[in-house]
Order: structure tokens, then sequence, then C-alpha cells
């Protein structure tokens, strides 16, 4: 028989806030196979990238497809096992896709090339690709299996940017990343809009130097292996997570107008001196906002996912945190602004998903896939109600500890506390509280996990965990 369990609700007076952020993870939908990123196309679908080369929709009720948007397969090449990075890495959407249907994947094909290729939605079937559309933009030859960057993402200058990687191996053994007569290590920026099959913005770095050993198309180098960037919505900042050689994972932003910056591999790995043989000056050099090293809290990291500044609107307290996860820790940490600095926080470990991407929705909210399960999630604070999240099937992860029941507010008690379900079903209610201290007999419920509401009198809620067991 269960005991009895009274859990008492120490109430201190205050003022009704929304509490610090919380990151969980609603499921959105599963059953992918190697997923590896989810896109929109500026509208409520979202496109999901499997490495083997096929790219498919969810809905907005979260359905999933049943024919691909996208299968190109035969194009790109299988892994061979551990240390194999190659596939269908990258998407990105025109900025004008509604109107135009184009859109851009960068994949590793059959000859071990990066191929950036562009392709058209079909003219019958808004779900539908035109596989025989495909336009090759650009075929670039890689001398190893590994550190193939791939992502790709429109600037709010209507320019296409192309992550690689530095060609694999280990230590950049060919100086790549620091050589300007190749495009690998590097963020390339092309015009897609003009030329055959594309043009050189003509403020790109080295476009007109006169150099004929440097190369028209690279807006930055120095990068190891950026494994997924983004731009900041709201003022056009570049954002990269670069994936460090063995002690180091580091985060990049700069101004969105910011050309030639040199990232600094392989003459540093984030702040620390990894090569310095015929490396330039330092103070040549850009250096990350934020860096963690493999042993840092204790949890063995490998390998950082970039990610995006929250931007969204359903949930203010993510308002301007920049998140990332790592691959190995399963963590998702986040950067927030602390005057000209930066402060880095992680969450425990969620428990083997492998994080490889974020995407954002068309209206800014954050998702995040994970290659073990073949899941994406969307990004939650857990701070908030069920009811916010207007899911039936809300499930998340991890399942919170019972700290829930120190409750803190600024003048006021509340004037309701309400126990509800992860459907939001009432299960208990308790309304004219008159004392700071009271118990709450939670016998009648199941062990699992419940969500505590109170309510203020000007009719905000704020949202705890109860777990009974």
């Amino acid at each position: 028989m269960k005991p009895v369990l009274n859990v008492i609700i120490m109430l201190f007076f205050s003022v009704l806030t929304f509490a610090q952020p919380d990151i969980m993870l609603d499921e959105v939908a599963s059953g992918f196979s190697g997923a590896i990123g989810v896109r929109n196309a500026g509208d409520s679908r979202l496109f999901v990238v499997e490495r083997r080369g096929v790219i498919k929709i969810i809905n907005d009720d979260g359905s999933v497809n049943s024919t691909a948007y996208l299968d190109i397969d035969n194009l790109v090449a299988d892994p061979t096992g551990a240390g194999d990075e190659r596939g269908l890495l990258g998407l990105a959407f025109h900025p004008d896709y509604q109107n135009n249907g184009f859109f851009y994947v960068n994949y590793v094909n059959n000859s071990n090339n990066t191929v950036v290729a562009r392709y058209s939605v079909s003219g019958s079937d808004a779900d539908i690709a035109d596989v025989s559309s495909a336009q090759v933009l650009l075929t670039i030859p890689q001398p190893f299996l590994n550190h193939n960057g791939g992502d790709m993402a429109f600037g709010s200058d209507g320019y296409l940017y192309i992550a690689t990687g530095d060609g694999g191996n280990g230590g950049d053994p060919g100086d790549r990343a620091q050589n300007l007569n190749t495009l690998l290590g590097k963020m390339l920026r092309i015009d897609v809009d003009s030329g055959s099959p594309y043009s050189i913005p003509p403020d790109n770095p080295f476009a007109s130097d006169g150099n004929p050993n440097t190369l028209d198309e690279i807006w930055a180098y120095g990068l190891r292996n950026p494994w997924r960037f983004s731009f900041d919505s709201l003022n056009g900042d570049m954002w990269i997570g670069d994936v460090g050689q063995g002690t180091y994972e580091e985060i990049n932003r700069v101004d969105f107008d910011e050309a030639g910056v040199n990232y600094g591999w392989r003459c540093y790995e984030a702040n620390s001196i990894f090569n310095a043989t015929g490396c330039p000056s330092p103070n040549t050099m850009t250096f990350p906002v934020g860096v963690y090293s493999h042993n840092s809290s204790g949890i063995f990291k490998c390998s950082i996912t970039g990610g995006y500044r929250y931007r969204g609107s359903e949930f203010p307290n993510f308002a301007g945190l920049y998140f990332f996860a790592d691959f190995c820790s399963d963590e998702i940490g986040t950067l927030e602004e602390d005057g000209s600095s930066w402060t880095m926080t992680f969450t425990s470990p969620f428990g083997n998903l492998g994080f490889v991407s974020f995407g954002e929705d068309v209206n800014g909210e954050l998702y995040i896939v994970s290659i073990n399960t073949g899941t994406i999630y969307k990004i939650v604070d857990g701070n908030l109600g069920i009811e916010e999240f207007n899911q039936s099937n809300f499930k998340m992860f991890p399942n919170p500890s019972a700290d829930a029941l120190n409750f803190q507010f600024n003048a006021e008690v509340p004037d309701r506390i309400d126990i509800v379900d992860l459907n939001g079903k009432l299960l208990s209610s308790i309304k004219e509280i008159n004392d700071s201290n009271f118990s709450l007999n939670t016998v009648k419920f199941a062990s699992g996990l419940y969500l505590v509401r109170l309510t203020g009198a000007n009719g905000q809620t704020v949202y705890k965990k109860l777990v009974i067991k």
C-alpha cells in the first residue's frame, strides 16, 4: 500500500514573476533515419534532413508525410563506420522560396566530393521536390572522410553562406584552414541570384585583391569543422559552433558585416595555441565568445553542435539566449549576454540522444535533432504551463526531480493553487489561501509527474513540477 505523502508548500511574499528558464524537450515527431537537420521554408512545415540523402516533411499537426520531399540517396555517400562523417549534411531554402521554389543541399557524393546543388519544388505538389531539377553550384574534393562541415544558410544580405571543414584527419595536416587557396576550413559566401551557376559578391574580402592565390568565394577562414552555424534573426550576427581537436570546443560570434575574419585554427584551438608554425600574429585573429573543455563540470564532452539565439515569443525566459549542445554529454548549453562578456551554463544530460542540429520554425521557436533516436524535439521552458504548449501528447525530458514545492513570490500569496496532469487536466484545487504554511495531501495521486499551477491576483500563472513517488 502506497504511504500517505503530505507535501508542504512554503510561500514567501513577493510579486509573481516567471522563474528562470527550465529547458525541457517536447517531442514533435519521431521515426527518422539518421536525422541530422531541421529547417523551415517560410511556412508552418518543418523539413527534416536524413543523412542518407532524404528530406521529409513534418506538418504543423505533427504528422510526417509518407512520401519524401526529396530522395537523392543514390547520389550520397553511405558512411562506412566510425569517423566517416559523409552524407547529406545541409539544407537551405531560398529567401524567396515561396515564389521561386529554389532550395539548396550540401552533401558528400560517392566520389568523396562535397557537392552544393540547387533543386526546385515540383510545379504540381508543394510537398514534393523535382529531383530532375538539380543544378550543381560547387564541387569540392575532400581528402579524408571527416570534417566536411556542410551547413548552409542565407544571410540578411540575400547571399548563401556555406561552411566547410578543414578536410579531415587530425590536426589539419594540410594546413588548409589557414590557406586562402583552398575552400576547406572556410565560410564561403556566394550570390546565387546572378552568374552561372553563381557570382561573387563584390564585397567578399578577397574578390578584388588581385592575388591569384586567394579564392574569391572565401568570406572567413581558420575553421576546423564548423558544425552548425546560424544568423541572429534580430541583428544578422553570425554564430558558429566549431568542433575542437582534443581539448576545447568553441563558439564564435561576429557582426553580420565582418568580412575576412580568421578564426585561428590550426594555430589555435579555441584560445590555446595548437600549432603556431608559420602562423600570423594572434592580433589578426578573432577568438571565440564561448569555450568549454572536454572535462568541464566533470561530464565528458567531445563535440559541439552550434545552435541559435532565441528570438521567438512563446518562452520569454529564453529571450536572447544562444542555445548549443554537446554530442557526447547530451547536455544543452546556453550563452547569456552579460555586459561585454557571455555566461555559459549547461543543463543536466538528457541521456543518449546524440544532439546533432538545431532548427528554427517560421516563428523563431527552436527545435533540436536527436540522431540516436530519430526524434525532433521542440525546446520548451518547463516553468511555463502545459496549456501554453498546446500539445496533447506533451512529453518532457529529463524527468524532473521533486524539487518543485518551494515557491517564491514577492508581495502576494497566490489566489489559487491547482494540480494538473501533463494533459492539462485539473486534478485538485486549493482556493482562499490564508496561511503561508499549509499541507497538501497527495495520497490520492498515483506515482508520477504532475504540474502545480499557481495563479496570482492579477491572473498571471506560474507552473512548477511535482514528482510523486
